[in-house]
Parts: structure tokens; sequence; C-alpha cells
């Protein structure tokens, strides 16, 4: 599957808790990547500095859904489901 054009949805969507150029102690979810431009394409995409996380996440008709909505609202449902408990 390819990534739909000017979705961005794993890039706002899941935490990340590696660094990131611009966000160095990683980034909460729900919050927009500094490395989203605005056409929601990765700034860092193909290069060292880009979170092997990132890198593995890899499009799907589950993950993805049809539409930048169903894609947000699956990887936030999937966030919640694999935050560390209390």
């Amino acid at each position: 599957m390819i990534c739909r054009e000017g979705c961005g949805a794993c890039c706002i969507a899941p935490s990340i808790s590696s660094p990131i150029p611009g966000m160095p102690s990683g980034k909460p979810a729900g919050v927009r990547c500094a490395q989203l431009d605005e056409d929601n394409r990765c700034k860092v995409f193909g290069r060292p500095e880009r979170p092997a996380v990132c890198g593995s996440l890899r499009p799907s008709g589950d993950m993805c859904g049809d539409s930048r909505e169903q894609a947000l609202h699956w990887l936030g449902l999937l966030e919640k489901q694999t935050q560390a408990g209390p």
C-alpha cells in the first residue's frame, strides 16, 4: 500500500519517544511532528536522523482506512491501547 497523499496521520497521532530534529524529547500523541511540512510530507524521510520507529511504520488498509480522519482515529486508538499503565 502507498501512503495517502497529504495525510500525515502517522506523523500526528502516535507518540514518538526518540529524538526528532526540532523535538529532542520526541513528541506526544496528537501533536504534529516538527518535521511534517505544509503538504503533510516528512522532511527527514530517508535521512539518518529520521527515528527508526517512523521507518518501521508501514501503511496498511486497517491503519489508513478510507480517509485521513479514519487514519487519525485508528492510530489514536492504537496509541491509547499501547500506553503504559500507572
